[in-house]
């Protein structure tokens, strides 16, 4: 049985995302506070967790920013107001896997969720499928990525980089030269191809640029191919 939190703190909207994602089938808990969904989010196992911004006690951004600094990589789906732009991009920048601007259609709440947990799935199904016959460490050039401890490093620096930055990294430099669509990246790395979500490919290939030092004219890592997509190459 999937496990699944939800932090909350308007009861009834809490209790009708309850309700349906128990349908998956799921076993869902609701936290109506910020303090008590950190402290359940730390203390257990979950397959996702849905988190509103606006808690109290403890904001949204915040409990996503403790749970990704103790290494935790449970997907996360946000809620936010619609009009709170900034929070969301605030929100992706520490580590959110996917957003929804309130008011939602629980249909699609719910379809976000299941690619989060067939994201989750094929990511740990990767992850052992790598452990037994791929590096752990690749290095191009300055950059140097090791899976095992999730981090890379330029220039012997370390680039601070969200869990999906990350794997949006690694699956780059398992394949130098090779030029990926956003469809293709979607699939890969985020485990679905919503026709909605280029703009997240887009942001996160942006944010990461921006860590790696890359100028749009002249990258040094993560290259556009106009009209296709994106592919990593060291520059020479």
């Amino acid at each position: 049985m999937r496990r699944i939190l939800v932090v909350e703190d308007e009861r009834d909207i809490a209790e009708l995302i309850a309700l349906h994602l128990s349908d998956l089938p799921a076993d869902v808990t609701v936290a109506s506070d910020g303090p008590h969904g950190l402290q359940l989010a730390l203390r257990e196992a979950w397959e996702a967790v849905v988190l509103d911004l606006r808690l109290p006690g403890l904001n949204g951004l915040d409990l996503c920013r403790e749970l990704r600094a103790q290494a935790a990589h449970v997907p996360i789906l946000m809620l936010t107001a619609r009009s709170s732009e900034l929070d969301r991009v605030l929100g992706l920048e520490l580590g959110a896997d996917d957003y929804l601007t309130k008011p939602f259609s629980v249909l699609e709440l719910v379809a976000r969720v299941k690619a989060l947990l067939r994201r989750s799935a094929l990511t740990a199904a990767r992850a052992a499928e790598a452990a037994e016959d791929k590096p752990s460490v690749i290095e191009h050039g300055a950059l140097r990525t090791d899976r095992i401890q999730r981090r890379a490093w330029l220039d012997g620096s370390e680039v601070p980089l969200t869990p999906r930055e990350f794997d949006l990294l690694w699956h780059f430099v398992q394949h130098p030269g090779r030029v990926f669509t956003r469809s293709e990246l979607l699939a890969d790395v985020w485990g679905h191809g919503h026709d909605g979500y280029d703009h997240t490919v887009n942001s996160h290939i942006n944010r990461l640029r921006t860590k790696l030092g890359d100028e749009r004219a002249e990258a040094a890592f993560i290259h556009t191919v106009w009209g296709v997509g994106y592919r990593f190459e060291v520059a020479a």
